[in-house]
């Protein structure tokens, strides 16, 4: 999705609320192209590490040739994590919620969950679909379906259904939603 220029912006928006900060270690599930990641690696220096996950090897090929000096990035789906159990004090995963298929969601929350330490904190972001008929057809025509039926009003039970307690949720430009979370 573009950002009409702002990517950075909405990025930097998107780990202030992570509460990302020197020291963490990170976990991004879904990273893609790694723009989070690399966002998050500078906020978590000195000390800090953050690694990107993906199952796409082109995008983790992509990001590992951006990386910075504290950001790895591994291929992996969300539903299968290779690290070990409260190995991470940050979870987060921006704008790839709706590429996990929906039968994979609850398996990929509750790795999440165990990943986590206790204490720790998740930030999901993704898009919003249109609530206009018209803009949301729009949406899907051009971005498809997964985006134009992105069930992100269904993602507070989910992550509850994970064990998190649920800390925070709004919106945010462009047509995002988030949701804040801890592992109690």
């Amino acid at each position: 999705m573009g950002f009409g220029g702002f990517r950075r912006r909405v990025f930097d928006g998107l780990v202030a609320l992570s509460g990302a900060k020197p020291g963490d270690e990170v976990l991004d599930i879904g990273c893609g192209t790694g723009i989070f990641s690399r966002r998050a690696a500078r906020v978590v220096r000195p000390g800090g590490r953050v690694v990107g996950i993906d199952p796409s090897p082109p995008m983790i090929e992509y990001a590992a040739r951006r990386a910075l000096a504290n950001c790895t990035f591994v291929i992996a789906g969300a539903e299968d994590l290779p690290q070990p159990d409260a190995s991470f004090d940050l979870v987060t995963s921006s704008l790839a919620i709706h590429h996990i298929p929906p039968e994979l969601r609850a398996k990929a929350l509750a790795e999440a969950f165990r990943v986590l330490r206790p204490g720790g904190r998740l930030l999901i972001a993704d898009f919003r679909p249109p609530r206009n008929r018209i803009a949301n057809h729009l949406v899907g025509a051009v971005s498809g379906h997964a985006m134009q039926h992105n069930p992100i009003h269904e993602l507070a039970g989910s992550v509850r259904g994970a064990g998190f307690a649920v800390t925070g949720s709004g919106d945010r430009w462009p047509r995002l939603h988030y949701l804040q979370a801890t592992r109690p």
